[in-house]
């Protein structure tokens, strides 16, 4: 296992991993990283995750088949100059260039089926508290019991010297996902998380300053200025 990085230097240099070497995850070491993900923050702590390894190279090309159309489909919209699937969006445009999607080979999705490690993070949906639930608008406070799980997947994965990605767009054929997958109507698709040991393990990444996305007192308040770094 290589050096465990310190905390501040897991939260600056975990990105999204797609390329993965051939050597195997073994179970001991997925085993400690799910151990870890598990303390994850919750609402009222009820943890209704659920994680389903995926083994079966049968389960796991069926998956992938069902994953690449919404794929194809979000780089055509891309394309277009939309941000794909946006709850605000022109969605005649969306339609007319997602209905004119073709496939287009990107490495990483065309492969899904052969990564070290593919699992499938689900959520019973009894147990979120998604207090935006009733408003006239896109939901996604529910998302918070749950994706925090997620990312300490990815944390847990770096300190073993792994690297991966969280990928949502198989839930576009959540109704295959979960034939394929034997989830009860009470249980959703929250994502595909795909682990390994990268190719090349990320030193930097790009994000916008902290001045561009906060403001004081109000969504078109003054930026905050914070201090010196």
């Amino acid at each position: 296992m290589s050096e465990t990085p310190d905390l501040l230097t897991a939260l600056r240099t975990t990105g999204a991993t797609r390329e993965f070497t051939a050597e195997p995850v073994d179970d001991a070491t997925l085993r400690r990283v799910l151990d870890t993900a598990r303390f994850a923050p919750s609402g009222g702590n009820r943890q209704g995750w659920r994680v389903i390894v995926l083994q079966s190279r049968e389960v796991r090309r069926q998956l992938r088949d069902v994953y690449l159309p919404g794929w194809y489909e979000y780089l055509a919209i891309r394309a277009a100059g939309l941000t794909p699937f946006a709850p605000i969006t022109d969605r005649a445009a969306e339609a007319t260039a997602a209905a004119n999607a073709v496939p287009i080979e990107t490495g990483f999705p065309e492969h899904l089926d052969e990564v070290p490690v593919l699992l499938a993070v689900t959520v019973d949906l009894r147990d979120l508290a998604a207090v935006d639930r009733d408003l006239d608008r896109y939901t996604f406070a529910g998302g918070a019991s749950v994706y925090p799980f997620c990312w300490n997947l990815l944390l847990a994965a770096r300190a073993e010297g792994l690297g991966g990605v969280i990928t949502t767009m198989a839930i576009r054929a959540e109704p295959e996902v979960r034939e394929l997958l034997g989830l009860p109507d009470e249980v959703a698709l929250a994502a595909v998380i795909a682990l390994g040991h990268p190719v090349k393990q990320l030193s930097k990444l790009n994000r916008e300053p902290v001045e561009a996305f906060t403001t004081v007192d109000r969504h078109d308040g003054e930026p905050f200025p914070g201090g010196a770094m």
